[in-house]
């Protein structure tokens, strides 16, 4: 595992703040070199020896280890960045470790760590302020060609870019199936993370990948032979309970001293099961599936009465099965009703893939759940667009929840340091310059977009400034970068697009966490230290000793 070494010591004040924007910044410059079309790959052993080759920011922090504790709470951006909006990682931890870095004159001239943070809010107001009156412009989410242009546009910085619409199209038919519309029309809830699963099965083209409107499991039937494994419209039931004879809590102990009683006890199994099996069978389901055990005997009846059986369910497959089909999940079969029983899906089918099988309940009238297929030549390969189809999807989510867009390329940030740098002669006394500083971070994205294509990095962003102070009502605002060939080009005529969601959240995270760190004084261990006498003492300071 990389082990990012930045060291935890006895600091106070001045030096602690300092230690921090060092160890941020430390971080920010691991992932700088992943933004942008044009990035790099970081190779990373992981915990268990594994090697991983991604440019994704979430991906790289997660599997670095690192000791300072900004540094930790740093890779905790990308992780809250990730959970919120599932995209703009690399940027967020870009952005947070230049506006830490811009602090350190104001330190050095004795500012108050406060007021440098209260110049930082009102910042922040006035960028999201700036966004939403001038360059945020609404979408219409039923014109498709216009979201996958979006959602293209968020993974064109990413391994799958060269795959063309492919990740595109599985992102937005996996959002748009799992979508729930509530009674006033809007979007309910879209919860890709619960109903959206990925299968990978190494072997097969890339292109074969697809998103079926339903459910597939790494499953067999149970009496293979003897059940169906192809049914159409079937009728599923959905089960928590086991299908075997519940023994004792503690493992009852039976003593039986004729043999007529141990048929007698057997015999009382054997009748349970049966009528287990015949209140299962009066409702005539096609389909039993369970989270539990299914017994042999169970087996047995259940195939009798042409009835296919599968065990040893995921809570969260049943899951999603039950939202698919329409089936309720039973807890004791008493308790079974006709209404239960889940008609919603048109094909149940086992099929053989490689060496296993799997089943598929495809085909469902309103799925609102669907498992996405992903084949490809290696696990490599294949975990790479795992990892790029989630942020896809978490951009196509985003679009749907929030149907505003905003211009990439860097646009944005200009556009908004543009303004800032305008505002900031009417802000008073010394948060003036701190307030400033928000503008001139913000232009690290459209520089490190410039540095990663291999421009010519001051050029190309003179241009870029100039280009944006042309037109004084912000006409321009939508010109940034070329990721690619590192030339100022029109973002709307490039169709390169941000989601408002992403952008917004990033700055709020990006400024409130450098607030946050900039009025840390003080570093100090919470653990216990033994004294002389072997006996634990008081928290103390970590101390340059002590940690080594």
């Amino acid at each position: 595992m990389q082990v990012l070494q930045v060291n935890a010591r006895r600091e106070t004040g001045r030096k602690a703040q300092m230690q921090n924007i060092s160890a941020a910044k430390a971080v920010s410059d691991v992932v700088r070199t992943t933004l942008g079309p044009r990035s790099m790959l970081k190779m990373i052993l992981d915990a268990s020896g594994g090697i991983v080759i991604t440019n994704d920011g979430n991906a790289i922090l997660r599997e670095i280890d690192v000791t300072h504790p900004a540094a930790k709470s740093m890779i905790e951006l990308a992780r809250s960045q990730d959970e919120e909006v599932g995209d703009g990682t690399t940027s967020v931890i870009i952005l947070a470790g230049e506006i830490l870095h811009l602090s350190i004159p104001f330190l050095e001239k004795d500012v108050h760590p406060t007021v440098i943070a209260r110049a930082f809010s009102k910042a922040l107001e006035k960028a999201v302020e700036i966004i939403d009156a001038k360059i945020a412009f609404p979408l219409d989410v039923e014109n498709r060609e216009e979201l996958l242009k979006i959602v293209r546009s968020s993974v064109g910085t990413k391994f799958t870019a060269r795959l063309g619409d492919l990740v595109p199209n599985l992102a937005l038919d996996a959002v748009q199936t799992v979508k729930t519309v509530g009674p006033d029309g809007k979007s309910a809830e879209i919860d890709i993370k619960k109903f959206a699963k990925m299968e990978k099965i190494p072997g097969g083209a890339i292109e074969d990948s697809t998103v079926l409107k339903g459910v597939m499991m790494n499953k067999d039937v149970c009496l293979p032979g003897r059940m169906l494994r192809k049914i159409e419209k079937p009728r599923i039931l959905l089960l928590d309970c086991t299908l075997e004879y519940k023994k004792g809590e503690n493992q009852t102990n039976v003593e039986i001293t004729k043999e007529e009683d141990w048929e007698v006890l057997l015999k009382m199994e054997e009748d349970w099961i049966k009528q287990q099996c015949d209140i299962i069978c009066s409702f005539k389901p096609d389909v039993v599936i369970t989270e539990k055990g299914v017994s042999d005997l169970c087996c047995h009846y259940l195939a009798k009465a042409n009835v296919t059986a599968i065990r040893r369910v995921r809570k969260t497959d049943n899951n999603r099965i039950a939202r698919a089909t329409g089936a309720t999940i039973i807890h004791r079969l008493e308790e079974l009703q006709e209404s239960d029983i889940g008609t919603g899906a048109g094909l149940f089918n086992v099929e053989k893939i490689g060496d296993e099988y799997f089943t598929f309940i495809v085909d469902c009238d309103e799925p609102k759940a669907c498992t996405i297929v992903l084949r490809g030549a290696s696990k490599d390969v294949l975990n790479e667009v795992e990892r790029n189809l989630i942020d896809a999807m978490g951009v196509a989510r985003n679009i749907l929840k929030d149907p505003r867009l905003l211009p990439g390329g860097g646009a944005v940030e200009m556009a908004i340091s543009r303004e800032l740098s305008k505002f900031a002669d009417t802000v008073q006394g010394t948060e003036q310059l701190p307030f400033r500083a928000i503008g001139t971070a913000l232009e690290v994205i459209p520089r490190t977009l410039a540095q990663n294509c291999g421009a010519n990095v001051i050029r190309t962003l003179t241009k870029l400034r100039a280009k944006h102070a042309e037109s004084p009502d912000g006409e321009n605002s939508t010109f940034g970068i070329d990721g690619e060939k590192g030339t100022i080009v029109d973002m709307k005529a490039l169709g390169v697009w941000e989601p408002y969601e992403v952008k917004a959240q990033s700055l709020k995270t990006a400024v409130e966490s450098a607030c946050m760190l900039l009025r840390i004084d003080d570093v100090v261990s919470g653990l216990r230290k033994k004294n002389r006498d072997g006996n634990p003492g008081e928290v103390e300071n970590m101390s340059p000793e002590e940690d080594d």
